[in-house]
């Protein structure tokens, strides 16, 4: 009986060996494909893991340039599925956190400068953090607003990104052993390779607190530049949800003719800040300096309204909004959308721009239900009037924060579409002229018209300063190293 089953047991080995050799050969294959997921997990996990489409394909949607524009004069982006980019391969001096501070528009051009940053550092880029103490005090984060997802697959030919650091360094940050500081302003590359790169060589990990402004208008090789608007015109995509419901907006306006979004940057925090006042009552006036020495980090509490309003300085108010569009012959049946928060004073200070045009909308009318989910998320409101306001006819802002200055450049790149860039300085000139009677109505349009014939978002050269960088044209306004074609 034992004989026996020992001659069984010999017949049977090389077959038994043969399935063997194949099991720890799968289970060779298979852990070698794991291993391979696992080392590039940081970059591209979030997107592949949770979806497994197969352990070797490396597909992604990837947004190409529409060369048609559907029949609403909408335009559409064609996203086709696409391989990915290849990976850039270099060697990693270091980790680069960031926390943005602003709003929306002020915290995007702020990523775009850091991604750069961190590209001709040889640096890896940890997802930006955005800012949730500013006044709009808005908890959304990175992923909420932008498909980060695309975000780290589309530029991954050019810098590695990672959702967080990896966990060692983790660790350690979380102990408190993180160098923190905010960069000079209006820096040119040389001062991130000479100052800042040393930095993260020696603490492997740098957290730069301030973002804004930290890379110059001018003086930057042309390639700098390019990459700055390859992240602010394709890898800075707002998630699908926003993406779909802006698309909505756009629709719903585009039914009922042409449309003029109006930046009318007359809320109650710009009019505190400002100090602005003009038109206020005197229980509004001190409602609002009561508003601005509440912010210690508003540094100017004294100002004198009247003069700074007199220099350009303020936003125009509803009132005098209402005559530059009458006398720019922006006809009456012309939509108006408003892009901006709550106005000030009310359905009081509305009322002249309602009279002239009774086609005032915004988001919360157009689609009320839809847009009352991002009610509480300001940053996610405000992507959704940038969408809009990309696609309007023409594009009119009331005031030149950093929402009027990052639309301005991307309707630049988009071709030139008309924005009118506004001379307050001498608008509030000649409509106190008018109201006082010592010009005419027709002299009044015609002076207006005349003054803005050349401030259309046409074509044109940023203006450079030496040594005056906040005087400049600002580089987001106007990116004319990355446009298909040189400026006329």
């Amino acid at each position: 009986m034992g004989g026996g089953g020992k001659a069984e047991k010999a017949r049977r080995s090389p077959a038994a060996r043969v399935k063997l050799w194949v099991a720890r050969a799968t289970t060779v294959l298979l852990w070698t494909c794991l291993v391979r997921l696992a080392a590039n997990r940081e970059l591209w996990a979030p997107s592949v893991l949770t979806r497994w489409p197969g352990c070797l394909t490396e597909h992604h949607v990837v947004q190409l340039p529409s060369e048609a524009v559907a029949e609403s004069g909408q335009r559409e982006a064609a996203h086709l599925v696409a391989p990915l980019p290849p990976k850039r391969i270099y060697k990693n001096n270091g980790y680069l956190m960031v926390s943005c501070n602003g709003g929306l528009n002020q915290m995007r051009a702020a990523i775009c400068d850091m991604v750069t940053i961190a590209r001709y550092l040889n640096v890896t880029l940890i997802v930006p953090e955005l800012d949730k103490t500013s006044f709009w005090a808005d908890p959304s984060d990175f992923q909420d607003i932008f498909d980060v997802d695309y975000f780290i697959a589309s530029l991954r030919d050019e810098v590695r990104i990672l959702r967080q650091l990896p966990p060692r360094l983790k660790r350690r940050v979380e102990m408190g052993f993180l160098r923190s500081m905010p960069p000079v302003s209006w820096s040119d590359i040389s001062y991130y390779h000479h100052q800042i790169l040393p930095l993260i060589r020696k603490y492997k990990v740098l957290h730069l607190n301030k973002t804004d402004s930290r890379l110059a208008n001018n003086g930057l090789p042309v390639e700098i530049q390019r990459l700055r608007c390859r992240v602010n015109y394709n890898a800075l995509r707002f998630t699908p949800e926003i993406e779909q419901l802006g698309r909505r907006l756009v629709q719903a306006l585009r039914r009922n003719g042409p449309f003029v979004v109006l930046h009318l940057r007359y809320e109650m925090d710009m009019l505190a800040f400002s100090g602005c006042t003009h038109g206020c009552s005197d229980k509004e006036a001190e409602e609002l300096t009561k508003m601005r020495y509440a912010y210690p980090w508003w540094k100017e509490k004294v100002i004198d309204s009247d003069a700074k309003r007199k220099d350009g300085f303020c936003p125009l108010t509803p009132e005098e909004t209402a005559l530059v569009l009458q006398a720019l012959d922006i006809d009456r049946s012309y939509q108006i959308y408003i892009a901006a928060g709550e106005i000030y004073g009310g359905q009081r200070r509305m009322a002249a721009l309602t009279s002239a045009y009774p086609n005032v909308v915004r988001k919360e009318t157009l689609l009320p239900s839809d847009v009352s989910l991002f009610q509480n998320h300001s940053s996610q409101m405000a992507a959704l009037d940038y969408m809009v306001s990309l696609e309007s006819d023409i594009f009119i802002p009331t005031y030149d924060g950093n929402m009027a200055k990052v639309v301005e450049g991307h309707r630049r790149y988009l071709g030139f579409k008309k924005t009118v860039l506004l001379d307050r300085k001498l608008i509030v000139e000649l409509v106190d002229q008018y109201r006082n009677g010592t010009l005419s109505w027709p002299d009044f349009s015609s002076a207006v018209k005349a003054s803005h014939m050349s401030r259309m978002g046409e074509p044109s050269r940023r203006e450079a300063i030496p040594d005056k960088p906040k005087e400049e044209d600002y580089f987001y306004a106007n990116p004319h190293e990355c446009f298909m074609f040189a400026p006329t």
